[in-house]
């Protein structure tokens, strides 16, 4: 088995945990919320096999620097750029979950030279069309919520882990939630007001998220191959919204798998991914 290290990777005015296993070609993979890279655990060993595995934490989370400010998505993308460049990292395949969607596209669509192939999964895309099923009710509660600056925060704080649980339980197909010790990790991480706040500046750039992604697709569409899964939460949006803009797009539906996919459903997330990583189909 591929060893697992993690370092401190300088990059865009800031600083970004990164953990890092395996050889051959490089697959970056970037977690949402309330996650931190180790959301890829169940699936970076069998990838480590194969190729070079680049699982930092978030702008702001995990055990990244809490930055004040830069928390949108093109952004974040820059962080990344920064992030390959100081790995001497030509290009990666991209696997992005959840709030990393946006930036994982707009890394896709403005920077296609360094992206192989992008994998986006459970997470929509500013307000391309094609998610009216997903927003049918409106937005989910949460994302309005965290979006009031200062709010959220003041008011979670001695209350981290029972307002995760809601997420965590949520994004499993059973409702069970996650490993207990996994869970207490990702609790650990978002504990504190400048934790929560940094969590929820990635919302509270939603909207200037949508009007980057609204400018960039008006310019360019989307050109490296680019695969959409759904699981039972956002399921066919993220395919939908995708589908007017990419050249090259294939969707998967797993219909038993809940929104966090690389935990909740690892077998069935590493059946598409590995010929895909490894060349053997798209």
């Amino acid at each position: 088995m591929q060893r697992t290290t993690e370092t401190t990777i300088p990059t865009n005015g800031t600083d970004l945990h990164v953990a890092v296993a395996g050889e051959g070609d490089a697959v970056l993979l970037l977690h949402g919320f309330p996650h931190t890279w180790k959301v890829w655990s169940r699936i970076i060993p069998e990838l480590a096999e194969t190729n070079r595995v680049i699982a930092p934490d978030l702008r702001g989370l995990g055990g990244s620097a809490r930055a004040l400010t830069g928390y949108d998505p093109r952004n974040v993308a820059r962080d990344l750029i920064g992030l390959l460049d100081h790995l001497d990292i030509a290009s990666a395949s991209v696997v992005a979950l959840d709030a990393a969607v946006p930036p994982a596209f707009l890394l896709g669509l403005e920077n296609p030279q360094r992206v192989t192939r992008l994998v986006l999964m459970e997470g929509t895309i500013g307000r391309l069309p094609g998610a009216d099923e997903f927003f049918r009710g409106g937005p989910p509660w949460w994302f309005g919520f965290h979006a009031v600056p200062g709010l959220a925060e003041s008011v979670l704080v001695g209350h981290e882990g029972a307002y995760l649980d809601f997420f965590l339980r949520a994004g499993t197909a059973d409702g069970q939630g996650i490993d207990a010790a996994l869970r207490d990790e990702f609790v650990a991480a978002y504990t504190g007001t400048d934790s929560l706040r940094a969590a929820f500046e990635h919302y509270r750039a939603m909207p200037t998220g949508a009007e980057q992604i609204a400018d960039a697709t008006g310019r360019s569409r989307l050109l490296p191959p680019t695969v959409a899964i759904g699981g039972q939460v956002v399921g066919p949006a993220t395919a939908g919204q995708l589908a007017a803009v990419a050249d090259d797009l294939t969707s998967h539906l797993l219909p038993d798998a809940g929104h966090i996919i690389p935990l909740d459903a690892p077998g069935p997330l590493l059946e598409i991914l590995r010929p895909l990583l490894s060349g053997q189909s798209r």
